[in-house]
């Protein structure tokens, strides 16, 4: 089987992402799957290794090619030169620049065709505030950096499959953005998603926005004039859609199998179901990026940054889910 070549961001220094990007390449199934890279700075790795008890070679490698299948490979970007130049678990805004860098090298790398999908350790929103990156996730920054403008977040965790018709905007917002136009496109791209998993005709549940879907109006009319009328574009399509059922039974009825994917209206009502079943273990996709991203879906752990202890987990999924995508676009290719 052909065993991809991945690069992995290591998330803001600070945090607990280098560690975990490193306990994640210590699995032997995750070097049995693919070829992983991180993407970094060689103080930052070094510093963690014995941290986490790494005894493993570090090789610190130029180009995807030069790959060496018995060593820890890292491409080392050499924002950060020095272990004193930032302090674990404080929001800085070096750490928020040296996470930047290190997620557009990925870029790069996969928009050249030198790895075959990208995934990201977490990052800390205020550090790349402070380093004025004007970005509110990984999402956007993924988007901006490949000329994307139709993508959404997807979330994989446990039973659920989630993908999201508006993310990091205040709820208010929210409302405003739930159109026709948008809750079509993000169906589509759902449907691409989990075809992209192995699934030839994917059943998509689309979420309501309102109580019981607004019932006929009562509790809002947005479910009747900007869901509905999307949902019956894409069966028009000739895509597996229903909808829009009530938030409140969508993701109990996915759980259960009915449906391989959710289409949630907002950031919470689509995260807090796949958090409460799989908070550890959830990955977070890019869906409609030119180049495969999956992520881990939790943030920097502060708490645990520099500690060793923090759980790599979601880290393992995310490199999992990021083979199983290549795999599948090679087969495709």
């Amino acid at each position: 089987m052909y065993k991809p070549l991945l690069g992995i961001t290591i998330g803001d220094p600070s945090g607990a992402g280098p560690e975990i990007s490193v306990k994640a390449l210590m699995h032997d199934e995750i070097k049995e799957m693919c070829r992983p890279i991180l993407i970094g700075d060689e103080a930052v790795i070094r510093r963690v290794m014995p941290i986490v008890h790494c005894g493993e070679k570090l090789a610190v490698v130029s180009t995807p090619a030069d790959y060496s299948p018995d060593s820890i490979n890292l491409i080392s970007l050499g924002v950060i030169e020095e272990p004193s130049e930032y302090e674990f678990a404080k929001v800085q805004a070096k750490c928020g620049k040296a996470a930047f860098e290190y997620i557009k090298k990925g870029i790069e790398l996969a928009m050249a065709g030198h790895i075959d999908a990208v995934v990201t350790g977490p990052i800390h929103k205020e550090a790349l505030s402070q380093a004025g990156l004007p970005y509110p996730g990984h999402t956007e920054i993924f988007a901006d950096l490949t000329g994307t403008s139709d993508y959404a977040m997807m979330l994989v965790g446990g039973p659920l499959r989630v993908i999201h018709v508006t993310t990091h905007v205040s709820l208010r917002e929210a409302c405003d953005r739930v159109q026709r136009e948008r809750v079509h496109r993000v169906i589509r791209l759902a449907h691409e998603a989990v075809k992209g998993l192995g699934i030839e005709r994917p059943k998509i549940a689309v979420a309501g926005l309102n109580p019981h879907s607004g019932e006929h109006g009562l509790f809002g009319d947005e479910d009747m004039k900007e869901i509905a009328p999307a949902i019956e574009q894409a069966k028009e399509d000739g895509l597996d859609v229903t909808g829009p059922v009530p938030p409140d039974t969508v993701f109990y009825h996915c759980k259960e199998g009915r449906y391989d994917i959710v289409v949630a209206m907002y950031h919470d009502q689509g995260h807090i179901p796949l958090k409460l079943l799989d908070f550890m273990g959830g990955v977070n996709i890019t869906v409609g990026l030119p180049i495969i991203r999956t992520s881990v879906d939790h943030g920097t752990v502060y708490g645990k940054a520099g500690k060793g202890t923090a759980d790599e987990s979601s880290m393992v999924k995310a490199i999992e889910m990021a083979v199983r995508f290549a795999i599948s676009k090679r087969g495709a290719a």
